[in-house]
């Protein structure tokens, strides 16, 4: 199959599927990924198909737009109405043109224009979600940034359904673009691209673990869990990662803290806060702290921390003692993996709700990012990290989550939707 995978956004939006082209090229089919410029290098690297699609930079008026998405309660708003949305209407130009001697299309949650392209094209579409706030259930309420408490009402007779009700009315007029190029190209509204018109009918996709989420009545009849696909990164020199396992032989654990590829943009005090609570608790300290300059401690490093802008989650996280993290899905799953307590620390969009699931599987607290404060940061470490609970539930979690082959699964889920194998 000549395979056409779309996504937009950060890296944690790009991780996963080049692990699903990686695992496609391997099966003998061509996987092309459609996605921003800016990843062109990364992802001809993996030995995948590059299109792509706009936006296609990230100037400095874009980065600002970015952490304005990030906000903790606009954040959602932000990054479909006045980043994605609006420019719809290029993206499926480019989408089209990339889909041109395609086979079938795969695509992230926010890849409006692909569905729209399959269905004028006439072309199988697999749509996938990456966490389980994207399947939206009733039965399973989510913590919505904008409604954070809501979740908590679940058990009121009749307020999940009219919750349910109450967000795709608010969000209706957000994907009106939608709608009005789908009428150009003379095919029907369609249902909520939110909510049930971004589920294809075919395949429907949770890149992540079953640990996460149990299935639900009211989620699409195609979807499919396969588990987490892990982009591990190819052996190779790693000035960071020799760096930081340096530092992590020298002496005992550290705690690890990082915003992955998305909250990183907007960390604010984090890294500060985050060195002054590892001092108090006297442990040493991994910071990973992106490329912005500004994300820097203020603090003097000292001999019990190392800064470094990323490292390989997977090689760094099984060696830590705790992990801090922002919950996005990406990095949640390589916590599971690893199989150490974490505090996660959630901006927006998915976070909250793959925190609020972590807390769930007893291998996690979860302290907000407007209460993250060194004392705060140090009380809630020090209660993981002194309850042998966490440990012993992370580690029993780890060994599920490692046995699971999210490539092969979606793999094999695509070969079966597609081609009746």
């Amino acid at each position: 199959m000549r395979v056409l995978i779309t996504t937009l956004g950060s890296r944690g939006d790009l991780n996963p599927y080049l692990a699903l082209g990686r695992g496609l090229a391997e099966r003998g089919h061509e996987p092309t990924i459609a996605t921003h410029e800016f990843y062109r290098a990364t992802v001809e690297s993996e030995g995948v198909g590059f299109r792509p699609v706009r936006p296609d930079a990230m100037h400095e008026d874009d980065r600002r737009l970015v952490v304005r998405a990030m906000g903790r309660r606009r954040g959602p708003m932000v990054l479909l109405r006045e980043i994605v949305i609006p420019l719809v209407r290029t993206t499926y130009e480019d989408t089209a043109e990339a889909a041109r001697d395609s086979d079938v299309i795969v695509t992230h949650p926010l890849s409006f224009a692909g569905p729209i392209v399959a269905e004028s094209r006439g072309l199988p579409w697999v749509s996938t979600v990456l966490a389980p706030l994207s399947f939206f259930s009733r039965h399973d309420f989510p913590v919505v940034p904008f409604l954070p408490r809501a979740w908590r009402l679940h058990w009121v007779p009749g307020m999940t359904r009219y919750l349910g009700w109450l967000f795709r009315r608010v969000t209706r007029s957000w994907t009106d673009p939608l709608r009005e190029l789908r009428a150009d190209l003379g095919l029907p509204p369609g249902d909520h691209p939110l909510f049930e018109g971004q589920h294809s009918p075919l395949l429907a996709l949770g890149l992540f673990s079953p640990l996460l989420a149990d299935p639900q009545p009211d989620w699409p009849p195609s979807a499919r869990l396969t588990g987490f696909l892990f982009p591990d990164s190819p052996p190779g020199e790693d000035p960071a990662l020799a760096r930081v396992e340096a530092f992590l032989d020298a002496g005992p654990a550290p705690i690890v803290f990082t915003l992955g590829s998305s909250a990183v943009m907007a960390a604010g005090s984090f890294y500060d806060e985050s060195l002054a609570a590892a001092r108090r608790l006297g442990m040493r300290a991994v910071l990973m702290t992106g490329d912005d300059p500004t994300n820097r401690p203020t603090l003097a490093l000292g001999n019990d921390v190392i800064a470094v802008e990323r490292a390989p989650h997977e090689a760094i996280f099984p060696r830590a003692a705790a992990i801090v993290h922002h919950g996005g899905i990406g990095t949640l799953g390589q916590a599971l993996r690893a199989g150490r307590p974490m505090l996660v620390v959630p901006w927006t969009h998915d976070q909250p709700d793959n925190a609020r699931r972590a807390v769930r599987l007893g291998v996690a607290r979860w302290l907000g990012a407007g209460r993250y404060r060194a004392g705060r940061a140090a009380r809630a470490l020090r209660a993981l990290l002194e309850d042998p609970r966490y440990s012993a539930r992370a580690a029993a979690i780890a060994e599920t989550v490692r046995s699971e082959d999210g490539v092969r699964a979606a793999c094999d889920g695509i070969e079966a939707a597609v081609l009746g194998s």
